[in-house]
C-alpha cells in the first residue's frame, strides 16, 4: 500500500491539477509533502520503534496512513490535500521504519528469514507494478480521489490482520531520559536536506537556495553526530555503524537507489518522448522490471543467498543492474521497445531482485534486537535520501546536455536521447562504485574484533546475547 501509493499519484497529477485548479508551480507539493514527511521521519521512527515497541509504531503508523489516505481523497482545496499528504508521510514513515525490524526479530532461522525477507521483496515489487497501472485505471475509470480511497479498505484489513498475527513487543523505554534534542537535530536535518535535493530542478545545485538550505542540512547532521556521541542516552547509538556490513550496505543502498530512481523516472520520458507509448503503454512497459524484481525475490533470492551468501548475491545483481544501465545508455533515437529497451527492463529485473533483498540483509546484520527498528530506519533513509539525490542530479546532468545540443542544432528528438545517454552512463558509473564498496567494505568471515560475520549473524540469538541478524 505504501509503495503503492509513492507512484499511483504521478499518474494522476494532471487530474487533480484540473479538478483542484492548481498552478504548475504548486502541483509539485502534492508529492513533495509527502516525500519530506517521509523521508525525514524514518529514522526517528525506527528508533521510536526501538522505544516503544515495534508492534505498536507499526499499528500508529497503519491507522494514521489510512486516516490521512481518506483526508486527501476527500480533499476538495489545494492546502487540504497537501496537509494530508504531508500527514501521509508521517503515517508511511512510522509503518515502513519498523518493517525490517520486526522480520528479523520474528525470523531467527536463516533459511526462513531469507524467505521472509524474499517475500518482503516480492510484495514492494507488486506494489511498484500496481501503481503504475492502477493510477491510470482508477482516475480514467472514476476520479483522482480513488487512489487514496482504496487504501481505506486495504489499511483496515491490514489493521485487523496485524493485531491477531503481530506479537506485541516491548520496548527498551526511555532509561535515561529521552534524546528530544538529538530527535529535533536528525529530523530538521533530513527534512531540510531532502526539500533541496527536490527543488534543484527548478533552482540549479549553484543557487543560493540550495547552498544555503544545503548547508543547513549538513550542519545540523554534523550537530546531531556530536550529540549523538556527548549523549548520556543517544537517539542513535553510533556502535550500529561500526559493523562494516552496516556501513557498507547503507552506502551500497544510497548508491543503487541514485541510479534506479533515474531508471524509473527518465526511462519513462525516453517511451513517451522518443518512442512516443502513451501512459499505459509505458506502465506495460516497465512490467518486465517490477514483475522481474518481484520474482526473483520470491524465487531465487532464498536458495542463492542460503547457497552462496548475502554479499554474493548483491555483487551478482548490481553487475546485473550495471550492464542493464549500459544497455541503456545505448538506446538508439529510431529503435523499438522489444530489441532496444525490453533486455535492459528484464536485466535491472534479475539484478534489483537479487541486489535488493541482500542489501536488507546486510544492512540488519549488525543490528540487535535492541536496535533493529534503528537499523531498519536508516536502510529506508539511505535508499530515499540517496533516491531523491541521484533523481536530481541525473535529471539535471540529462536536461542540460539536451539543452546544450538543441541550442547547438541537434534535432529535439536526437538532442534528448543523448541527455538520457549521459544519465544512464553516470548512473552505471555509481553502480560500479557500489560494486568496489561491496566487494571491500562487506565481509563473509568474522572480524579479529569480534563483530559478528553473516554466518554467525544467521544464528538466533544464543544466551550469551549474540544477536547477528544477517540473512
Amino acid at each position: 500500500m505504501i509503495i503503492l501509493d509513492s507512484t499511483v499519484v504521478n499518474v494522476a497529477l494532471p487530474a487533480i491539477q484540473d479538478s483542484l485548479r492548481f498552478p504548475q508551480a504548486a502541483l509539485a507539493w502534492v508529492v513533495n509533502a509527502y516525500l519530506i514527511s517521509f523521508g525525514g521521519l524514518l529514522l526517528l521512527a525506527g528508533r521510536l520503534g526501538d522505544l516503544l515497541g515495534r508492534r505498536r509504531v507499526f499499528l500508529a503508523g497503519l491507522l494514521l496512513f489510512t486516516i490521512a489516505s481518506a483526508l486527501c481523497g476527500a480533499a476538495q482545496s489545494q492546502g487540504t490535500l497537501v496537509a494530508a499528504r504531508l500527514l501521509q508521510g508521517v503515517g508511511g514513515a512510522l509503518t515502513s521504519s519498523v518493517i525490517l525490524g520486526m522480520i528479523v526479530t520474528m525470523f531467527t532461522e536463516p533459511r526462513e528469514r531469507a524467505r521472509a525477507i524474499g517475500v518482503f521483496g516480492f510484495v514492494a515489487s507488486a506494489g511498484g507494478s500496481i501503481g503504475l497501472l492502477a493510477g491510470g485505471a482508477l482516475t480514467s475509470a472514476i476520479n483522482w480521489h480513488w487512489i487514496f480511497f482504496i487504501n481505506i479498505p486495504i489499511g483496515i484489513a491490514t489493521l485487523v490482520v496485524a493485531l491477531r498475527v503481530i506479537e506485541a513487543d516491548r520496548g527498551i523505554g526511555f532509561s535515561g531520559g529521552a534524546d528530544i534534542l538529538g530527535a529535533a537535530l536528525i529530523t530538521a536535518s533530513l527534512m531540510l536536506g531532502v526539500y533541496a535535493i527536490i527543488k534543484v530542478p527548478g533552482h540549479g545545485w549553484g543557487s543560493r537556495q540550495t547552498l544555503l538550505l544545503g548547508g543547513t542540512s549538513a550542519a545540523l547532521m554534523v550537530a546531531f553526530v556530536l550529540r549523538q556521541l556527548r549523549a548520556a542516552s543517544p537517539l542513535m547509538p553510533l556502535r550500529v555503524l561500526r559493523s562494516r556490513n552496516v556501513a557498507g550496505a547503507n552506502v551500497v543502498q544510497l548508491l543503487m537507489a541514485s541510479a534506479m530512481y533515474g531508471v524509473f523516472f527518465l526511462g519513462p520520458l525516453y517511451l513517451q518522448r522518443v518512442l512516443a507509448m502513451n501512459a499505459i503503454g509505458i506502465g506495460l512497459a516497465f512490467l518486465p522490471a517490477t514483475v522481474g524484481v518481484g520474482a526473483v525475490s520470491l524465487g531465487l533470492y532464498e536458495p542463492l543467498a542460503t547457497r552462496f551468501g548475502a554479499r554474493a548475491t548483491l555483487r551478482a545483481g548490481l553487475v546485473g543492474i550495471a550492464v542493464a544501465l549500459l544497455m541503456f545508455a545505448r538506446v538508439p533515437v529510431h529503435g523499438s521497445y522489444f530489441s532496444a529497451v525490453l533486455p535492459a527492463m528484464v536485466l535491472v529485473g534479475l539484478g534489483a531482485g537479487l541486489a535488493w533483498p541482500s542489501l536488507l540483509a546486510l544492512a540488519m546484520s549488525g543490528a540487535t534486537p535492541r536496535d533493529s527498528g534503528l537499523a531498519s530506519g536508516l536502510v529506508n533513509t539511505a535508499q530515499q535520501v540517496g533516491g531523491a539525490f541521484g533523481l536530481a542530479v541525473l535529471a539535471t546532468l540529462s536536461a542540460s546536455r539536451s539543452a546544450a545540443l538543441i541550442a547547438a542544432g541537434s534535432p529535439r528528438v536526437e538532442a534528448l536521447t543523448r541527455g538520457y545517454h549521459l544519465a544512464f552512463t553516470v548512473g552505471a558509473g555509481a553502480i560500479a562504485l557500489a560494486i568496489v564498496i561491496a566487494m571491500v567494505v562487506t565481509r563473509t568471515r568474522p572480524a579479529a574484533t569480534g563483530e559478528p560475520s553473516e554466518l554467525e549473524g544467521l544464528q538466533a540469538p544464543g544466551a550469551a546475547g549474540a544477536a547477528g541478524v544477517a540473512a
